[in-house]
């Protein structure tokens, strides 16, 4: 193809791509790149990078077929009592999870959960009468959680279910391992599933006087209103959005901001996020931005894991998509890479997202930066 030619199907003088070609003249605008690599039929990857795919890109988290496979092993519970890990550290073990976790530290955890499945099963394994079902519980809703966000969501469910599986009657372990369920159900399209399955541990778990229960069974059942309002929202059921909401509420005035029950940063706080991103799922733009604007006023917001903050900047992305303000859905997915930035560049919805965005005109900088990243083609 000719300098002409080229400039021709770009509607560009041949001056322009003689300076471009030239390094005079650099592709500052996304939307620019994503032009010239239609016309030429590439993936944009090849004319930022040279065709390597940036590291961090999403769905490049490896690992996920090593966590496959220890979700699919059934022969722990046979291994011998002598392999049993410290009781100790196996606590340590998955409480530096859970902060992994909550600094969005996808890629590691994805590598540090084989090997914490396994030893969470054998010590189930070893000794079922002590406390081992919680650590186990807790380590299969770590993985549920993590898939959830890296778009594995029918494997997610799988991890969810085992945790179901280990809780048995126990209904506080129960109440934990339905909160996971109702994300994977959620995330692979069974929104229904998911609100009967998270009401229905609510229900279950609920203390009779909820005034008198302990903040940490209030931040349980909150959480679960929560997830069952998410449900709701990915239905179109926006009456049971606002009365689960409205519930989800009442029970956080009681537990309070500043808190992290369980592992669930529950609080009038996360209620006002969980609203924003239903509002998404209804397509209520402006009424998501109002509560967004709202909400990361508070001086509360920054005491949520960043994990959580960063998310939620996601969620706000898509909500200043729905109103058509490109400049703030741009800043919303900068401000979440700057917060936590595997969450953006590791999981698939913010990858949308971003390359919504790019598509919707002139990106800014720092989304055509991130577009790159991400390794984004049209």
């Amino acid at each position: 193809m000719t300098q002409q030619m080229l400039a021709d199907r770009l509607g560009k003088s041949k001056s322009w791509v003689d300076k471009v070609e030239r390094g005079v003249r650099t592709l500052d605008r996304f939307s620019v790149v994503q032009d010239v690599a239609e016309v030429l039929r590439v993936d944009t990857s090849v004319l930022v990078d040279g065709g390597a795919r940036p590291a961090g890109a999403a769905g490049a988290v490896e690992g996920l077929d090593g966590l496959r496979a220890a979700l699919a092993r059934y022969d722990t519970c046979r291994t011998g009592p002598g392999t049993r890990p410290p009781r100790g550290e196996l606590r340590r073990r998955v409480e530096h999870a859970w902060l992994t976790y909550q600094h969005a530290g996808y890629p590691q955890l994805v590598r540090a959960l084989p090997g914490l499945l396994g030893d969470a099963q054998r010590a189930r394994a070893a000794a079922p009468a002590d406390d081992g079902a919680d650590l186990l519980v807790q380590a299969y809703r770590l993985t549920a959680s993590v898939l959830v966000k890296l778009g594995e969501a029918d494997v997610a469910w799988l991890a969810a279910d085992r945790a179901m599986a280990v809780a048995g009657d126990d209904p506080l372990l129960a109440a934990v391992a339905a909160i996971p369920l109702g994300q994977a159900l959620r995330a692979s399209g069974r929104g229904g599933l998911a609100m009967t399955a998270t009401l229905a541990a609510a229900h279950r778990f609920a203390s009779p006087v909820p005034s008198d229960a302990p903040p940490q069974e209030l931040a349980l059942c909150g959480t679960l209103l929560v997830e069952a309002a998410l449900a709701a929202a990915s239905c179109g059921d926006a009456r049971s959005v606002g009365e689960l909401a409205d519930r989800a509420a009442e029970i956080a005035e009681r537990v309070g901001d500043g808190h992290d029950h369980h592992r669930t940063s529950f609080g009038p706080t996360s209620v006002e996020l969980a609203r924003v991103a239903a509002a998404v799922a209804l397509g209520d733009g402006g009424e998501a931005v109002t509560r967004h604007e709202r909400v990361t006023g508070r001086s509360t917001w920054g005491r949520l894991p960043v994990e959580h903050r960063a998310a939620h900047l996601v969620d706000a992305a898509r909500a200043y998509l729905h109103v058509g303000d490109l400049l703030r859905a741009g800043r919303a997915l900068v401000d979440a890479d700057r917060t936590a930035p595997a969450e953006v560049r590791c999981r698939p919805v913010a990858r949308t997202v971003i390359a919504d965005v790019a598509r919707g005109g002139p990106a800014p900088a720092g989304v055509a930066y991130l577009a790159t990243v991400v390794g984004l083609t049209r």
